[in-house]
């Protein structure tokens, strides 16, 4: 890079993080009205509406509030019209949904700040420059259900991600990671319907609904020695019956399915509902398998970006997990759903408690003021990452080829899993 480049990437990322200092009150008081109030997949309404306004208020963002769902949203600052190939759009995506019972425990209140705080500190970096090197358009999503049904996946579907060069999006984590394995999952509800009679005076009428449910899980549990080490398979009986003396009629189960990568999935899915199947065969009853409609894709991980935004979290002060512990932690997110479609980075972030996540104790870490200091650090490394790529094209061209290496080589994956599956 070029000694004036420099110096301007330089200033851009100071001013950057100046503005993002400037609206902390803001991007606190837009974190915690999310919090206080949390709502389930699909039905964040005023977490919606409050990220919608806070966008209107800021200035200079168009804001397209119902865009692909009902809880999701738009907002784009910069260029309209014109020829679209020399413009770089740069996405930035907040998260807003709560877990049942217990809250924002996984603090998508955060997600949605450092998502909002990020795509500010770009937009005034860039307006700062009156000879910015190229003509950038930021785009910020808002992406409801991550929780449960994959929001992501359904505006995938819908075109929302279409036009975007780079997406960025961090999570609250117990520490700063560049990234944490993220594998593929499905959900899939298990049904079996027998008949209902008394459990005492003439229990051979009956047709036991529980004993179906117990062997589906007894023979999920069997076929984990046959898994491969790093599949998953882990799941409830969410309806075991009525009373005691009535042999059940109804059971209900329901599972996550998990592999590393997605071209495995169907592998695994296979062998579990042979088992769900079996069950039923074996107790007379009758099965319903239902997988749910979205398919959570493992994430591809983008090596140039990930090396840009810990040498710029490492200026803010941040203290990376090492390589050795990243493996001892595996999730799914629908954002590996949107690492198939657009280059991208779903960092992860310390907030100040070692609580887990999906826990009371890290509701309560997520709500709490002193999040806010690494929250805020997150968004300025965000925009800082998204700044590199920006004044410096080859790091673009760079991270679009990890994009493409990285998708061939998940059909190269795909193509060897397919002929191991007609062999067998």
């Amino acid at each position: 890079m070029l000694r004036g480049s420099a110096d301007l990437l330089e200033e851009l990322k100071r001013r950057a993080g100046s503005c993002v200092d400037e609206a902390a009150e803001r991007l606190h008081s837009l974190s915690q009205d999310i919090w206080s109030c949390p709502e389930l997949a699909y039905e964040e309404t005023k977490a919606h509406d409050t990220l919608v306004e806070f966008f209107r208020r800021e200035g200079g963002w168009k804001v397209d509030s119902h865009f692909t769902l009902q809880t999701a949203f738009r907002a784009v600052w910069g260029p309209g019209g014109g020829d679209r190939d020399d413009v770089v759009n740069v996405g930035f995506l907040c998260e807003y949904d709560a877990l049942p019972d217990i809250g924002h425990a996984c603090g998508h209140n955060l997600i949605a700040e450092v998502g909002a705080a990020a795509a500010v500190g770009l937009k005034a970096a860039v307006e700062s420059s009156k000879d910015f090197p190229v003509r950038v358009q930021v785009t910020v999503l808002g992406t409801p259900a991550e929780e449960a049904g994959g929001g992501k996946i359904d505006m995938i579907k819908e075109g929302a991600f279409e036009g975007m060069d780079v997406v960025f999006m961090a999570h609250p984590s117990q520490e700063d990671a560049v990234y944490l394995p993220c594998i593929a999952e499905h959900d899939v509800t298990i049904k079996y319907h027998g008949k209902a009679t008394h459990a005492s005076s003439h229990p051979w009428e009956g047709v036991n609904a529980l004993d179906a449910a117990v062997l589906c899980y007894n023979n999920l549990s069997v076929l984990r020695q046959q898994m491969k080490p790093d599949w998953r398979i882990h799941g409830v009986i969410k309806q075991g019956g009525v009373k005691p003396n009535i042999i059940p009629a109804y059971t209900e189960l329901e599972y996550y399915v998990r592999t590393p990568s997605r071209s495995e999935l169907p592998v695994l899915k296979a062998k579990a509902e042979m088992c769900f199947r079996s069950a039923a065969m074996a107790t007379g009853c009758e099965v319903e398998v239902e997988f749910a409609k979205n398919i959570f894709d493992n994430m591809l991980q983008n090596a140039t970006l990930e090396e840009l935004y810990e040498r710029n979290g490492k200026a803010l002060g941040m203290e990376f997990i090492t390589e050795e512990n990243l493996m001892d932690k595996a999730g799914s997110t629908d954002f590996g759903n949107v690492s198939f479609v657009v280059p991208g980075i779903h960092s992860y972030f310390y907030i100040g408690s070692d609580a887990l996540n999906h826990t009371e104790e890290y509701t309560v870490a997520a709500g709490d003021d002193r999040a806010q200091f690494y929250t805020l650090r997150t968004a300025k490394a965000l925009a800082m990452t998204a700044l590199d790529v920006l004044v410096c094209p080859e790091l673009l061209q760079r991270v679009k080829q990890d994009f493409t290496e990285a998708k061939l080589k998940e059909d190269r994956m795909q193509k060897q899993n397919d002929r191991m599956s007609k062999n067998s």
